[in-house]
């Protein structure tokens, strides 16, 4: 089970690291910043995008229970081959 302590420890990580959100219905919600979410005692707030279009980013914020979190884990970050290409 999430708690809340848990679950701030995450968010309040120095260096901050992103990390998948696993509710128990299966959604899941990828943190790439620590502004990404705001966590309550019960609650947190996700701000999501509605759409993968960054030339049309329109915020989206989702309230989820910390009580239906799955799970937690790391997202690895992208590999630089991206930027060895240039």
């Amino acid at each position: 089970m999430m708690t809340f302590r848990r679950l701030v420890n995450y968010v309040g990580a120095e260096p901050f690291r992103p990390f998948r959100i696993k509710m128990t219905s299966g959604e899941t919600f990828e943190i790439r910043h620590p502004e990404m979410i705001a966590i309550g005692r019960t609650t947190a707030h996700v701000f999501t995008w509605m759409n993968e279009d960054n030339e049309d980013p329109k915020e989206r914020e989702r309230e989820i229970s910390i009580l239906l979190i799955e799970s937690i884990e790391p997202v690895k970050s992208q590999t630089t081959s991206d930027q060895s290409e240039n």
